[in-house]
């Protein structure tokens, strides 16, 4: 396995397998339950543009470092900084977002312990998503007093109006487990913890394998199609498909390894 690391970051870490073409972001807060403040809003920004640049790239991991939690969500105890004038605040979800960031690569997020509030929006961005057998996904918002408004709409995407309506409203009273999640569609998988980076890397490759026109193409197409009428996204994902099948099929071709002939063969 052949590995690179890039120029430390603050609230991150950034590695690359050159081998599987495999990228992975470890959310390194820890000590505060990987909760995100500005500095790791703006440096996951700052990613999301490097992985989308790089060429020996074909998929994206993201998890998180230590045991107690995936993330709490916004750091309460910092300033995230918004600006004085409330038509400029933005929602920091836009800069966590890989899709906001028109990166369409495959990302696979792997999920252990806490993960709640504002760190459901790694999850709604996601394109796989596993889980250990001890995580537990809750929205902590209206236990806070707070009105739980966009990381609902990420979350319906993926199990539903009523599933989303119950996790919103219920805040911190009921935690959802690994195997209701897997029930509901939050997560495709279960593993155990200490297998659960390797199973996330394990799928990372084998989709990063494919050829990656066809997979950052498909990841567009679908996702754009949320945002669309049925018989509109049909239209585009048909464009798409002109466009990006011929390039998928020569990088196909080109990973073929010719046979040579033997010549005492006929």
């Amino acid at each position: 396995m052949t590995s690179s690391a890039t120029a430390p970051f603050e609230t991150l870490l950034l590695e690359f397998n050159r081998e599987d073409h495999v990228a992975t972001i470890t959310l390194n807060r820890p000590v505060r339950l990987n909760a995100f403040n500005r500095t790791m809003c703006e440096e996951m920004r700052a990613v999301w543009g490097i992985v989308k640049q790089d060429e020996g790239t074909n998929a994206v991991v993201l998890r998180a470092a230590g045991s107690r939690a995936f993330s709490a969500g916004l750091d309460v105890k910092s300033d995230y900084g918004q600006p004085d004038n409330v038509w400029n605040h933005e929602d920091p979800g836009e800069l966590l977002s890989p899709k906001w960031q028109k990166m369409w690569k495959p990302v696979i997020c792997a999920v252990q312990g806490m993960c709640t509030a504002g760190a459901l929006y790694f999850v709604n961005e996601s394109d796989v998503v596993i889980c250990s057998q001890e995580a537990t996904f809750f929205d902590s918002h209206v236990t806070a007093g707070l009105v739980s408004a966009l990381e609902p709409v990420g979350l319906m995407r993926r199990v539903g109006l009523g599933d989303t309506l119950r996790i919103a409203l219920m805040g911190n009273d009921e935690r959802v487990c690994a195997d209701t999640a897997l029930r509901i569609g939050l997560v495709t998988e279960v593993v155990d913890r200490e297998l659960l980076w390797a199973r996330a890397h394990e799928i990372a490759a084998t989709i990063a394998a494919k050829p990656p026109s066809a997979t950052q193409g498909t990841v567009k197409a679908i996702w754009e199609s949320l945002d669309k009428p049925y018989r509109a996204a049909l239209d585009q994902g048909l464009i798409y498909t002109r466009l990006g099948n011929p390039l998928g099929k020569a990088e196909l071709a080109a990973q073929v390894v010719p046979v040579k002939s033997d010549p005492r063969i006929r």
